[in-house]
């Protein structure tokens, strides 16, 4: 190419220039790939040190692609930065130049991208804290992880929009953060439930009623705690559907942490007819505590007759089994134990109270 069109001016610019910025570009594009994963495997090395324990790829899958992104948006700004900006293009739009846009665009996204990064290396973090707790019984450590991973990224995200403000609209921060107190001041009386809703959420991680992964009663409502978030607490109920409980509610409320007993406790009550006399009494409810201690999964069991009256005899049977069966386990023990009871009464030919009562109508004349 002619030594004088190399130097031939477009927009402000000579074809030299603009040569040199697109094989920069071109170059950055070609080996992007490469020094990402370079970069990625030091950093990978000083989070871990000499550590192999976790998944290499795992790491690249996460943060990968915005080192790339990263590489090739400030080399690109960079190298576009060395270019004159041209003449013609040089204007104002509502009292801001198109230079000034242009500049403050290319910081919006150099800013983007690093807290994209951060925010991955945050996730990342949780992902080996979690391989460590998983190791332990308490599931606290991960809900409490999950938790501070949530919060991390929000802090993140404030943190990049007041740097945008700061580098890209030229804004005086500490100006910012007068005018957020008072506006804060008036969201907060806006956002009362949404603020207790956050102090909740502080109170059951440090307070630990209840955790991940228990089963819980609240609110009349019996479910399986799948999350615990920064307002709220996901539940799947026992119905299958998933529903979500305002964190204030799961602490000012009486909640029921079904996972956290130590026995099933089953109650039954039987209604014997009047015309039973005292000795068929006592035996049926020997009987009974004999057949109740014959199943092992019975930790222990109560019998006795609670009242009588004029409709007839009640006997209350109240025993405990085991928390470690199933859910099928336990009603199965349940139709056992009913089911025996009731050949027992037949086999003594105890008279159960009838449902029916006779109604008798006097007439006078």
């Amino acid at each position: 190419m002619p030594y004088n069109l190399l130097h031939t001016k477009i927009l402000s610019n000579s074809i030299q220039d603009y040569l040199a910025v697109l094989g920069v570009v071109i170059l950055v594009i070609i080996i992007k790939r490469l020094l990402s994963r370079f970069l990625a495997s030091k950093l990978l090395t000083i989070l871990l040190g000499q550590k192999k324990h976790f998944n290499k790829e795992v790491f690249l899958n996460l943060v990968l692609q915005p080192i790339e992104r990263f590489i090739l948006a400030f080399i690109c700004i960079t190298a576009l930065d060395r270019l004159k900006f041209p003449d013609d293009l040089d204007f104002s739009l509502f009292g801001t130049t198109f230079q000034q846009i242009v500049v403050s665009f290319a910081i919006i996204i150099i800013i983007v991208l690093i807290i994209r990064l951060c925010i991955r290396l945050i996730t990342f973090v949780a992902l080996i804290l979690e391989e460590k707790a998983n190791l332990t019984n308490d599931v606290t450590d991960n809900q409490l992880i999950v938790f501070f991973k949530d919060f991390f990224k929000v802090v993140l995200i404030i943190i990049g929009a007041l740097l945008i403000l700061r580098f890209a609209f030229h804004r005086d921060i500490t100006q910012v953060f007068t005018g957020l107190s008072i506006v804060g001041a008036a969201m907060a009386l806006a956002a009362k439930e949404s603020l207790e809703n956050l102090i909740a959420s502080f109170i059951i991680f440090f307070d630990k009623p209840f955790s991940t992964g228990n089963v819980v009663k609240v609110l009349g409502i019996t479910g399986t705690v799948e999350k615990i978030g920064l307002r709220s607490t996901r539940i799947r109920t026992d119905q299958k559907t998933f529903i979500t409980v305002p964190n204030k509610q799961m602490v000012d409320t009486v909640m029921d942490n079904i996972s956290q007993r130590t026995q099933r406790r089953v109650d039954l009550r039987l209604e014997i007819s009047l015309s039973v006399l005292a000795t068929p009494l006592d035996e049926l409810t020997k009987a009974i505590k004999a057949i109740l201690g014959s199943f092992n999964l019975i930790e222990s069991s109560s019998v006795f007759i609670s009242e009588t009256g004029k409709n007839a005899h009640i006997i209350e049977i109240v025993y405990f089994t085991s928390i470690d069966q199933t859910l099928e386990e336990y009603n199965e023990l349940r139709h056992a134990a009913n089911l025996a009871i009731i050949q027992l009464t037949e086999k003594m030919k105890i008279e159960l109270a009838s449902a029916t009562k006779e109604v008798i109508v006097i007439q006078k004349n």
